[in-house]
């Protein structure tokens, strides 16, 4: 699944091509995705301008005039700028033509992505308005998350990938940062110490900001908005790893299973 580095990839590629035009055309070739793709999608945005493209978590918000397009990548979408004299193929769903002569074709294999459109303020979107900070933001900082972990017994890996808590660090890049911060995933959160948040706070940032600009990671088929594959996962320590010498202490690297998702650590670094 795309994680915010995915999406900030994939944003900061289109965005070139998108912020600036007006649409001339929307096709609609499938509308049953996660959430079916709003009948009045094509009457809100055609002829309209795109005013600015932002990321909030794993959402794009296209801003234009008359409200906003909220996208979701899902499991397996992905977008792709291309000439609109491409044609498409079968899990392309929507294809959304610029004047300039490109269009942004959205492809998802798996349909859990969605294109939904409000009127108002996307923010107070009701997939939107319950999550935490942006783990790059001075609102996610040590004293926060020491804070909301207080009296917490679950294990720190989950704690951190609940997006209520803060938005964006999945699976890999959870477990890429707790292994710098040299800490347990199942360690219970309310019994780990503020000097550790601030160490993990502090590695978050810096996987994440590392993962961006890297292109993300390549796991099964990500890309990103120019069709070129992530290289961070040269870079990872113990995800997808299990047996493998650890980096620092050639140790093997272990897996276990944290609210039903693999975990990968070292025990001996991380304690």
């Amino acid at each position: 699944m795309p994680e915010l580095p995915e999406v900030e990839t994939t944003k900061k590629g289109i965005a070139p091509y998108v912020v600036g035009e007006t649409v001339k055309d929307i096709i609609i070739r499938e509308r049953n995705l996660r959430w079916p793709v709003p009948h009045t999608l094509k009457r809100s945005l055609k002829h309209h301008l795109i005013r600015k493209l932002k990321r909030r978590a794993k959402y794009l918000l296209f801003y234009t005039d008359s409200g906003c397009m909220i996208l979701h990548l899902g499991m397996s979408g992905n977008l792709r700028v291309l000439d609109s004299t491409v044609p498409h193929e079968k899990h392309d769903h929507v294809d959304i033509i610029f004047e300039s002569g490109h269009l942004l074709r959205f492809r998802d294999p798996r349909k859990f992505g969605s294109l939904l459109w409000t009127n108002e303020d996307p923010l107070e979107h009701k997939l939107i308005n319950h999550l935490g900070p942006e783990p790059l933001s001075d609102e996610f900082n040590t004293e926060y998350l020491y804070a909301r972990s207080r009296k917490r017994t679950q294990a720190i890996k989950t704690f951190i990938m609940d997006s209520r808590i803060v938005v964006g660090v999945g699976n890999i890049y959870a477990s890429e940062a707790l292994f710098r911060a040299g800490i347990k995933p199942s360690l219970q959160a309310g019994k780990i110490s503020n000097a550790c948040y601030a160490k993990l706070v502090n590695k978050i940032k810096t996987v994440l900001s590392e993962a961006i600009e890297k292109g993300g990671t390549t796991l099964r088929d990500f890309y990103n908005g120019e069709g070129k594959p992530g290289y961070f996962s040269q870079e990872l320590n113990v995800y997808n790893r299990e047996d493998e010498p650890c980096n620092k202490c050639n140790k093997k690297i272990k897996m276990i299973r944290l609210g039903q998702r693999s975990t990968f650590y070292c025990s001996y670094c991380q304690k």
